[in-house]
């Protein structure tokens, strides 16, 4: 062979071994850039699940907080809900106090009388004030949502059967919502 044979045989070998080289390199280039896709991908996901499940413990802790703290606030309103109220039964108990000391030492019958109707009126005044409302049930139609029936009697006329004949306890209503029935006789 001569000496240019040989060197064209040298270099279509470097050639072949440079595209040989070249298809390796790329092969080992796509090896390496898909994994490295996926990874990132797996990696982004991976932050995605973080963020979400960071932002869920968060909703969750501050849903938790919220909880407890209306249930807090639930108790200390109920424990102190009846402080208004209270205060302003306090006049009313020290006019009673004051009636019982008066009433001692007193002769006069319709003074004492006339004490404790003044104290009732204020009682009821009050009491009126914050809702409270009594029902009149005497002679109206027997209500099971408003009444309850203690026993039953002949009806005294023909009118009042099926009706509230007499009233044993007397019903109130707090802002028109029944607090306590009425206790009645009913006629039949």
């Amino acid at each position: 062979m001569s000496k240019e044979n040989v060197e064209k045989k040298a270099e279509e070998q470097e050639e072949v071994t440079s595209a040989q080289n070249d298809s390796d390199s790329k092969e080992e280039e796509t090896v390496e850039t898909e994994p490295t896709e996926e990874l990132s991908e797996l990696e982004k996901k991976e932050m995605e699940y973080k963020e979400l499940h960071d932002k869920y413990i968060r909703l969750f802790s501050e849903f938790d907080n919220f909880r407890k703290r209306t249930a807090k606030e639930k108790l200390d309103l109920m424990a102190s809900a009846g402080g208004d109220i209270m205060k302003e039964m306090l006049p009313i108990l020290d006019d009673f106090e004051r009636a019982m000391a008066n009433n001692q030492n007193a002769e006069d019958i319709e003074s004492i009388k006339e004490g404790f109707n003044l104290i009732h009126n204020k009682l009821i005044h009050n009491l009126t004030n914050k809702g409270l409302k009594p029902m009149e049930s005497m002679h109206e139609e027997f209500d099971v949502n408003k009444h309850e029936a203690l026993t039953q009697i002949p009806a005294p006329s023909e009118d009042l059967k099926g009706k509230v004949v007499d009233v044993v306890e007397k019903g109130y209503l707090l802002n028109d919502k029944v607090l306590r029935f009425a206790k009645v006789v009913v006629g039949q």
